[in-house]
């Protein structure tokens, strides 16, 4: 069916196809609808995948970095410092452990964190007064992890990558080695997220992905209630049955039936991967002459889970595009002007570039299986607005 205005076209949607729907039917029908092989499936197919060691599967991307927080030892009193453009689970895993967030400024042209905020923001006090670092591979887009992790290592602070944007994402080390997003070459830990609007759907769902396998097997235990069966780790052996809780853990499980959803998912990453960029270079050239709108800056190996859009009137063009039923998004309300936060003692006003970047962000429709044709309206649709 050929498009026709007035058809809804959202900022992103989940791709399901007949092969998704027979591996989670599979699944269904099986002896294991949780606690299965596909979970170790799911998980071994990632970490090739991604280019990492290890990969333990959790219930979402929030539950994944709770777990990182917890496994790294995050505690009252340690102090983690993240960007305020994020979702605020990047920032609430370490209130979850009691401990106290920072904030550093972004770089306006990219939305990544900038590493030159986080070194003034380290220099201004003792060495040793932080402890962490999460920086986020924004709308897709790979932040440099190998500087993040000298200036961590110059400091001494462990990173979470937050890649939940970034699958199949990468940048280009100093060496001119290609370091794809989560692989754990300079990150402690990475998360991914498997919410229906990200590049792997499975409704809901997580992966943490490490190379360190003390990490591993802490991850193992605290996803299942901090309990092993593991005859090696536990302090007596009573018989099968038997199972030891050795500390506080949560149920983060991941299901069977949506790793099924997910190792589906995942044979067609990379040429969902290709789609976007295909669409990303549409919208660049559709662009380039229009002064009005400015994309933020893009790269070989941007995911391109969004593409942002930065232009003069926001509001007008949000709404003017929801007239036609294009409903695109804003990513994201800094975290530091939520109500929340202020209560902690931050303040509008603290980190004004990405204040001045949320002033004027707009996500436009990204995602596989948006047309050309569909793509095309919204183009036209944003150039008469501004042309206006």
């Amino acid at each position: 069916m050929s498009f026709q205005p007035g058809q809804p076209i959202p900022y992103g949607r989940q791709h399901i196809t007949s092969e998704d729907v027979q591996a989670v039917t599979e699944t269904l029908y099986s002896d294991y609808l949780t606690q299965g092989p596909k979970v170790a499936e799911f998980e071994a197919k990632f970490a090739t995948y991604i280019g990492a060691r290890y990969a333990v599967a959790v219930s979402n991307g929030t539950a994944a970095l709770h777990l990182c927080a917890l496994a790294l030892g995050v505690q009252p009193g340690q102090r983690v410092i993240t960007t305020p453009i994020t979702f605020s689970a990047s920032a609430n895993c370490v209130r979850y452990c009691g401990g106290e967030v920072y904030f550093a400024d972004i770089d306006l042209g990219t939305g990544l964190l900038d590493l030159h905020a986080v070194r003034r923001l380290l220099e201004s006090h003792p060495k040793g007064y932080f402890q962490g670092l999460i920086p986020v591979d924004f709308a897709g887009l790979a932040i440099n992890l190998e500087a993040a992790r000298l200036l961590a290592d110059e400091f001494g602070l462990w990173i979470i990558e937050d890649a939940c944007h970034a699958p199949g994402g990468f940048f280009t080390d100093s060496t001119g080695k290609v370091q794809r997003c989560g692989n754990g070459a300079f990150a402690d830990l990475a998360i991914f997220s498997f919410h229906p609007v990200k590049h792997i759907a499975t409704g809901e769902g997580g992966m943490i992905t490490t190379n360190n396998p003390a990490l591993y097997e802490h991850l193992l235990r605290l996803r299942t209630h901090g309990i092993t069966k593991d005859p090696i780790q536990m302090e007596r052996h009573d018989g099968g049955w038997y199972m030891e809780m050795q500390e506080l853990g949560y149920n983060y499980r991941m299901p069977d039936m949506l790793c099924a959803l997910g190792i589906s998912q995942l044979t067609r990453a990379e040429e969902g991967l290709a789609r976007r960029h295909m669409l990303a270079t549409r919208y660049d050239a559709a662009f380039a002459s229009v002064l009005a709108v400015q994309p933020l800056a893009g790269a070989a190996g941007h995911a391109y889970h969004l593409y942002v859009i930065k232009v003069p009137d926001r509001k007008g063009l949000y709404d003017f595009l929801r007239d036609r039923h294009v409903f695109a998004q804003v990513h994201y309300i800094p975290v530091h002007t939520m109500p929340y936060y202020q209560s902690l003692g931050w303040q509008t006003g603290d980190f004004p570039l990405a204040e001045e970047y949320y002033a004027h962000c707009l996500s436009i429709p990204l995602y596989p299986s948006l047309t050309d044709a569909e793509q095309d309206y919204v183009i036209e649709s944003i150039k008469e607005y501004v042309n206006k």
